[in-house]
């Protein structure tokens, strides 16, 4: 008798274990999100280097983050220029190399490139017409040259959807352009010195 008690109490106990639904609750990392192909993969805020006052722009990076390519829109009020403009710009930059100074630091010493605008407004205030239009022998309103600066970039945790990696820049540019120079070609003897050929920017990149 006391083996038959003890045989059911412990088939009871086994259906009672049985009977407990599975605990669901507990929450499982979810893979990474496969990024979309057009999904751009920073953003960036500057201001100068001829691109706009204000300038904003979408971009994206390839081999392992060395390349980078950029879609900007730049924004010059009329009371600087004249009349309003909007400058449509595209960048290219190369970082040959980056220095880990912390944890969480690193510094792109040297970043290389080249760009291109487009500007659209008018360019010049005065009479309409009153220059044929071929006097200039250059365009009034797109300008390409090269580019070269540095970055110090913070790293943050991933994105967790995505798993890709969190980073906070800040960066500045000299630039320069095809106009600009060939006036340098042609005026060195007139007074006209490097610095006076060259633009600033200053900007903000954040990858997500």
């Amino acid at each position: 008798m006391k083996n038959f008690f003890l045989s059911a109490f412990l088939l009871a106990a086994l259906g009672a274990q049985a009977a407990v639904p599975p605990d669901t609750t507990a929450k499982t990392p979810l893979p990474p999100v496969e990024r979309k192909w057009y999904r751009p993969e920073h953003l960036l805020l500057q201001t100068g280097g001829g691109l706009g006052m204000v300038t904003v722009g979408a971009g994206y990076e390839f081999s392992r983050n060395r390349l980078e390519t950029d879609v900007l829109v730049g924004y010059v009020p009329k009371r600087y220029a004249g009349s309003a403009l909007g400058v449509f710009s595209v960048k290219l930059m190369y970082s040959p190399f980056r220095l880990r100074v912390m944890e969480q630091v690193q510094v792109l010493p040297i970043t290389l490139g080249a760009y291109f605008s487009s500007t659209q407004g008018n360019l010049n205030d005065g009479v309409k017409d009153q220059y044929p239009t071929d006097y200039y022998w250059f365009s009034t309103n797109k300008r390409y040259g090269p580019l070269l600066g540095g970055r110090l970039t913070y790293l943050a945790s991933p994105v967790l959807a995505t798993g890709q990696p969190r980073k906070l820049s800040f960066y500045y540019e000299l630039g320069s352009n095809d106009l600009y120079l060939a006036s340098y070609l042609k005026n060195r003897d007139d007074g006209l010195v490097l610095g006076q050929l060259l633009t600033l920017a200053l900007g903000v990149k954040v990858d997500f």
